[in-house]
């Protein structure tokens, strides 16, 4: 969208039939699921995209605000249905622990500092070192901390772990533990909790769907079920792709090309590795890269209108479930923590009459030597089924009408990410800024990066950003005037129904 309104002619190559990649939507027999992510979060970044195509965002994609946003589960006792809504959140952290409430502003008041000064280093590329002493990313040391944990970051507010829990297992959007995860991310849960978490109708995937056919009218050609096999050179400068469909093969030309899929496949499926002077096979393969996740999309029989449209469940030894993962990279099979989302108490468009879809994940290692899923699914399948009653879904395997699953392995073979690492390179201190792989792509000519594997990172808004980030390279480079204002605006003036 925004290199067409630059005014290049972009083609948009998709393997699969829609696009969307992960953020699309799956159709089983009348059951309807979000593939990847399923929660919309900060549409700020989407709005101004929108608008400066010249559409509304709220118009095109109509979204729901959740309140409650989602409800945690604590295997050690207790919950929360967390909400924006200040004192109802004070009252609920206060019934497990009354000193932690007192803190709650304090959190608040802080990050929301962080935020707005942070925000113009999301939207600035860094291409090396050097970036880094900018005297406005200096002045933000103090308030950023990198030498913390986010764990312990939140100690300072939280004193009880279920607390500190609730604050930071958003750094599982990065596939990171709280425990290792820089405190810097202590901002992810507070955009949900200024911003709000949202559910575009029909779930995520309406939102790319949406944007391809804005896209198509704003003159973009998107070639799907299409393959890219090889990306052409001269010397080290990009000339094209290669690419096979039903039709055959052909050569396509072009001046730039930007590559959104998985960084560390493609470059290896599609570059030459003579042709990449930092990012060889060699270095790809010593990096860190993410957890990945058990999934089970379920069409099932009946309504679970108690239970929240998401609902997560933190496992009582939850360091441990995650030392399984990062460490370990082995399967727990008592008490892992999961993720569910039940969205038809929201919305019915996605399920028949009288019917629900459920979503459920488990954060698991990545594709490892330590497990098989050929010979483990099944058992770890099992062990999901039966923690879901920890929230209220019983009775379930006898009525599942359809059933997919996904595993490490199945997102590495279908959706090409490297490991099946879901959230890409782990976003740790030595993976980050100026040492991820570059919105500008430092080994190529002519090559450019979006979505998670590059700056600033994994999460829909982020991506979004990296898509700003790298259009507005991309047309400096081809000397075309810059459509859009990449000045921070965290205030939202777009109205939506809260859904209770």
């Amino acid at each position: 969208m925004l290199l067409a309104k630059g005014g290049l002619d972009v083609t948009v190559i998709e393997k699969r039939g829609t696009v969307g990649g992960r953020t699309s939507t799956m159709e089983l027999d009348g059951f309807k699921f979000d593939v990847g992510p399923t929660f919309f979060l900060f549409p700020q970044v989407l709005r101004e995209i929108f608008s400066v195509c010249g559409y509304s965002l709220e118009k095109e994609v109509p979204m729901y605000r959740l309140d409650p946003q989602y409800r945690l589960v604590f295997g050690a006792g207790g919950q929360v249905d967390a909400t924006s809504d200040v004192e109802r959140m004070k009252q609920q952290i206060a019934a497990i622990s009354s000193a932690d409430a007192a803190r709650l502003e304090d959190y608040f008041r802080d990050n929301r500092e962080k935020l707005q000064r942070f925000m113009p280093i999301l939207q600035t590329h860094f291409e090396s070192w050097r970036d880094l002493m900018r005297p406005e990313i200096l002045r933000m040391l103090p308030l950023v901390r990198p030498w913390r944990s986010l764990d312990s970051d939140l100690r300072k507010y939280f004193k009880d772990d279920r607390i500190r829990l609730g604050f930071s297992f958003q750094s599982k959007y990065l596939g990171m533990s709280p425990f290792s995860c820089p405190s810097l991310f202590s901002i992810l849960s507070f955009l949900e909790y200024e911003h709000g978490v949202f559910h575009p109708v029909g779930g995520c995937g309406a939102v790319t769907h949406a944007m391809a056919r804005i896209a198509e009218g704003m003159g973009v050609r998107i070639l799907r079920n299409t393959a890219v096999e090889e990306m052409l050179f001269e010397g080290r400068t990009v000339v094209g792709v290669r690419i096979k469909n039903e039709a055959g093969e052909e050569a396509i030309k072009a001046d730039a090309v930007v590559v959104n899929a998985d960084f560390a496949q493609a470059m290896q499926r599609l570059v030459p590795d003579r042709l990449r002077r930092r990012w060889t096979n060699e270095r790809i393969a010593k990096k860190k890269f993410s957890c990945s996740t058990f999934m089970l999309y379920l069409g099932v029989d009946g309504r679970y209108d108690e239970v929240k449209h998401h609902t997560i469940y933190l496992s009582k030894n939850y360091e441990q479930n995650l030392h399984d993962i990062e460490q370990g990279h082995r399967l727990t099979m008592d008490d892992p923590s999961f993720y569910v989302q039940n969205a038809g108490v929201t919305d019915p468009t996605l399920a028949p009459e009288g019917m629900s879809t459920l979503y459920v994940l488990l954060p698991v290692t990545h594709e490892s030597g330590n497990v098989d899923w050929a010979k483990q699914e099944e058992s770890f399948r099992a062990v999901a089924l039966l923690q879901l009653e920890k929230i209220g879904i019983t009775d379930v395997e006898r009525r599942i009408r359809v059933e997919r699953r996904l595993t490490p392995a199945g997102w590495n073979a279908e959706f090409h990410l490297h490991l099946g690492a879901t959230f890409s390179m782990a976003h740790s201190l030595k993976q980050m800024l100026h040492l991820r792989p570059h919105n500008r792509f430092e080994d190529l000519d002519g090559v450019y990066l979006v979505g998670g594997g590059t700056h600033p990172g994994s999460g829909l808004p982020v991506i979004f950003e990296s898509a700003r980030i790298t259009s507005r390279l991309l047309l400096e480079d081809m000397e075309l005037e810059q459509v859009w204002n990449t000045s921070p605006r965290v205030e939202s003036s777009a109205v939506y129904e809260v859904v209770r």
